[in-house]
Formats: structure tokens, C-alpha cells, sequence
């Protein structure tokens, strides 16, 4: 097999430029997967939200299940 030369940066002769060819593809590495996972995020969000969509009406109006989930009233007290 022959060998192929894919140093398109001439950076075999220059350290500092590899160093710094190396640096740039982590940095977009990292925004790559940065960008993935707020997509999977944003993704996860618009489905649950598509399936809220799909309950009856009636299941978005009923009271909440938990009894101490709100605030409740306070109690005026007298002294006598």
C-alpha cells in the first residue's frame, strides 16, 4: 500500500500549528456534543409536551391529587 499524505496544514514541520489543529478539533468536538445534547434535550421537552397535548381536557382542569402541593390558607388568630 502507499502512503498518502493528508497533512493538509503543513503541521508535521510545525509543532505550534499541530498544537493548535489539535486544540480546534477538541473545541468542536466539545460544541458537537454540546449541540447534541441540547437537541436530545429540546427534543425530550416537545414530546412530553405533544403527549400532554393528546390527555382529555378534562385531566388538565381536575384538582391536584396531592393534598399539600399548594399553599394553603392561613388561620387568623385572636387573643383573648
Amino acid at each position: 500500500m502507499s502512503e498518502h499524505n493528508h497533512d493538509y496544514l503543513g503541521a508535521e514541520k510545525d509543532p505550534m500549528l499541530q498544537l493548535k489543529a489539535n486544540v480546534l478539533m477538541l473545541q468542536l468536538k466539545g460544541a458537537g456534543y454540546a449541540a447534541a445534547f441540547c437537541l436530545i434535550a429540546v427534543i425530550t421537552i416537545y414530546v412530553i409536551y405533544g403527549i400532554g397535548l393528546l390527555l382529555p381536557e378534562e385531566s388538565r382542569e381536575a384538582d391536584d391529587p396531592t393534598p399539600f402541593s399548594y399553599v394553603l390558607p392561613q388561620e387568623e388568630v385572636t387573643r383573648a
